[in-house]
């Protein structure tokens, strides 16, 4: 359990990163946009599936799909925020998520993710070749799966610094579970944006034809 001293700092991290990513040019598009706007509640309705989905041994520190590197791929950072706080607001309404814990679920199982994931891509697009092959392996397969084994990693190096488990415990019951979760992570990640830039590649934004495709 954490203490309310933890949650509030939990809290305000979620506001700043919440109010950085507000941007006025994005929202006045998305409220113009039904599209854009049927893609965010349709994200927000994705995280919430895949996340009540979730086991685990140590309390607070469950295993679930997270989803977020797709989505952060289509909707941009920005969308991508405002669709896990959509998720999360759904998930504690319907009680599937402890509202002591819930700062720490939006932080490190969407804010954090999604952040790393829009840097991962803006690392590929610049240092990578721009190719359809390296967008589908290495910005949505690869980099899942590397997102979901650094979430369990930050969560446990989390609950280690606050003293709540041992790294024994951390390890038997919780890090060495990304040996098996990395995968299905990437599957599901490389699936869903290899099959919309295929039918659908207007509909992910950090998809550019010009580059993916022409070179």
């Amino acid at each position: 359990m954490l203490t309310l001293k933890m949650q509030g700092l939990l809290w305000v991290l979620v506001l700043i990163i919440t109010f950085i990513s507000v941007e006025k040019n994005t929202y006045k598009a998305l409220y113009k946009t039904p599209a854009r706007q049927i893609g965010v509640l349709a994200c927000a309705l994705v995280f919430a599936m895949l996340w009540q989905i979730k086991a685990g041994i140590l309390s607070g520190l469950d295993l679930h799909i997270l989803g977020v590197t797709a989505a952060t791929l289509i909707l941009g950072w920005r969308l991508a925020i405002l669709s896990s706080l959509l998720a999360s607001a759904l998930l504690a309404a319907f009680a599937n998520i402890d509202l002591n814990l819930l700062p720490m679920q939006i932080l490190f199982g969407a804010f954090i993710p999604t952040l790393l994931s829009y840097l991962g891509f803006i690392m590929s697009y610049q240092y990578l070749p721009r190719h359809f092959f390296v967008y589908i392996f290495v910005c949505s397969f690869i980099l899942a799966g590397f997102i979901a084994c650094l979430k369990i990693s930050l969560g446990a190096l989390f609950y280690l610094l606050i003293g709540q488990y041992n790294w024994q415990e951390l390890a038997d019951n919780y890090v060495y579970l990304s040996a098996i979760i990395w995968f299905p992570e990437a599957m599901l990640n490389g699936m869903a944006i290899t099959l919309l830039i295929t039918y659908r590649p207007h509909w992910v934004k950090t998809f550019y034809d010009k580059d993916y495709l022409d070179s």
